[in-house]
């Protein structure tokens, strides 16, 4: 299956004084010199491509020439300035046509003298080839490649008539081709010469290469995993067909600066793509009881921003914490907190973060399902050369089954050994190698025969939510602004204080209040809650009544205890009192299983 986000070709066409022209196309179309395949051996257009190498897809658009390419793709003026779309047979060609300015050669009235050269060229489009079948997201990603270039390029033909020289130069460069062709009596691309002489035509071929195909075949598919990252990228020696970061920054005359994001090129795990529209979904949900992980160096995020970057960026960047919510990130940065939320999703948008749950010693983490266990893979190597007395395979093997953080906690250990840990932690956590399980509250509609006989109640509520007691150690020294038992991550609209779930008192306000909230039941849940014993304690009553509505397995006991603004210990009482009346169930947040495995 080909890899339907890479662009086949890239091709620049203006249109002026002397007709349509081809100014310059990457990859170069293949002459004699370069035949696509033996002579021997003509290849159908309908045959299948059995061995899987692409050659047809990456051709696919060669069997146009340069003539009919300047014909179709340099469009009337009345077309400028609007999505250009055309597909024939199995290439679609997507663009951005603009026009130069209006009333071009034209002198003006009131200075009759021209100061400059009449400009030649009217109109442009920087054009990207793309198979047919390609998603319509990487087709308005593309689309909004060309427009970015195609603005600045305007810009810069106004302010200093950049597009017209270049287009000089190419020209004279082609023209100077075709003499030494007709000469030699052989044909040459001229564009294979205009490369290393025109700025805009490497503009151009960067361009291409950053959001081509390039690593994201096979094994250079990982290789590109490690790069995003933020680990080092053993390139081979093309390293140029293998620079598809899905990142372009481009410098455009030294000047203007062209930054662009293709999301299909960059969120990948082991392998597996993450759909764009998954990524949105999930950026989209992000809550203030979540955290912004870095997925690479502080400092070499840093110097890849640019000089005119916000300072609340480099702000949210200095001050990220995987042991530190979004809130308490924007209480330390000094930001509004939904400016917060617009930084961490561009941040995580371009590669550059994951959202995770703030790290403490409740959290619950388990072997991710796409992790590599290969002994000795580059991961591997790379956690060996980070943590040196210890080797990757042997500390995934704690994380086989779900285990919390307190576990691993030793009284006697000392605190070097701990924050070792939370460093090795957020290791794996950047390398996708862990995911953090929740515990989700379920309402049964009516108990079953099996909860109806008697428990035994050795077996306590808390070690069926993750094997932890009830009166759970201190918090590790995570620095964390979070402790475990006293894990309190309040809401925007509450205070630090630690808060009971309902006042206390059975007055009559309350107990039309507890009617109030149990009157949404069906007839078999309210009998059923109302069978509980502890149902019989208006207090208990009462706050199980007022949490009702996260009991539907949408809600995380973390998510609740930041609502609610209270402990764990109490969540955990009162889920324990109705334990009869309740299903448990344990598996990721989807906001951030988006960024541990592909979403089926």
């Amino acid at each position: 299956m080909g890899d339907y986000s890479s662009p086949l070709s890239v091709i620049l066409v203006s249109s002026g004084s002397r007709g349509n022209k081809l100014l310059f196309r990457y990859p170069f179309q293949r002459g004699p010199e370069h035949p696509a395949g033996p002579p021997s051996k003509p290849r159908s257009r309908y045959a299948v491509n059995s061995t899987g190498d692409h050659s047809d897809d990456q051709d696919g658009d060669s069997r146009f020439s340069d003539v009919i390419l300047a014909t179709i793709l340099a469009t009337k003026s009345e077309m400028c300035g609007q999505k250009f779309e055309l597909k024939i047979d199995n290439v679609r060609f997507v663009g951005h046509p603009t026009l130069l300015q209006h009333g071009l050669g034209q002198v003006s009235k009131t200075d009759p003298s021209p100061k400059r050269e009449t400009p030649t060229m009217i109109l442009f489009n920087v054009v990207f080839a793309l198979r047919a079948n390609a998603d319509p997201s990487v087709i308005s990603c593309l689309h909004n490649l060309s427009r970015r270039i195609a603005v600045v390029l305007q810009h810069e033909e106004r302010r200093c008539q950049y597009l017209t020289r270049e287009a000089k130069l190419i020209l004279a460069l082609q023209d100077e081709v075709s003499a030494v062709a007709d000469a030699d009596a052989g044909p040459q691309s001229p564009f294979r010469h205009i490369l290393p002489k025109c700025k805009l035509a490497r503009d151009l071929k960067e361009a291409y290469d950053r959001v081509g195909r390039g690593c994201l075949e096979g094994e250079h598919r990982r290789t590109f995993q490690l790069t995003v990252a933020g680990q080092e990228l053993r390139l081979p020696s093309d390293a140029a067909a293998l620079c598809a970061s899905g990142v372009v920054r481009l410098q455009v005359n030294n000047w203007l600066e062209v930054s662009f994001c293709l999301p299909h090129k960059i969120h990948y795990v082991a392998a597996n793509l993450i759909p764009p529209e998954a990524i949105e979904r999930s950026l989209k949900a992000i809550r203030p009881y979540h955290a912004l992980l870095l997925l690479g160096d502080e400092k070499a995020l840093l110097d890849e921003l640019p000089v005119d970057c916000s300072p609340a960026l480099v702000r949210v960047i200095k001050t990220a914490s995987a042991v530190k919510n979004l809130q308490q990130l924007a209480q330390d940065a000094d930001l509004a907190l939904l400016q917060v939320f617009q930084l961490a999703a561009h941040l995580v948008y371009w590669g550059k973060a994951i959202i995770i749950y703030p790290l403490c010693e409740n959290n619950v983490y388990m072997l991710s399902p796409s992790a590599s266990l290969c002994v000795y893979s580059p991961l591997a190597e790379q956690f060996s050369h980070q943590f040196p007395a210890h080797d990757l395979p042997s500390v995934l093997t704690k994380f086989s089954l779900p285990v919390s953080l307190s576990e691993f906690r030793s009284p006697l250990a000392p605190p070097v050994q701990e924050t070792q840990l939370v460093q090795m932690v957020v290791w794996m956590l950047q390398h996708r190698v862990l995911v953090q399980l929740h515990t989700y509250v379920c309402l049964m509609a009516a108990p079953s025969e099996e909860e109806a006989r008697p428990r035994d109640e050795d077996v306590p509520f808390a070690a069926r939510v993750g094997g932890r007691s009830l009166s759970t150690p201190n918090a590790l020294s995570f620095g964390s602004p979070t402790s475990s038992d006293d894990m309190t991550l309040t809401s925007p609209s509450m205070d630090n204080s630690s808060a009971e779930l309902l006042p206390s008192g059975d007055s009559p306000l309350n107990r039309r209040m507890t009617e109030s909230l149990l009157a949404s039941l069906s007839e078999h849940e309210r009998a059923a809650i109302l069978g509980v014993p502890a149902a019989q304690s208006p207090e208990d009553l009462r706050a199980f009544a007022r949490l009702l509505h996260y009991f539907r397995g949408r809600h995380h006991l973390e998510e609740i205890m930041f609502h609610e603004n209270t402990r764990r210990s109490q969540l955990l009482t009162l889920l324990d009192k109705f334990r009869s009346v309740l299903v448990l169930a344990t598996h990721e947040d989807p906001v951030i299983a988006v960024f541990q495995a592909q979403l089926k």
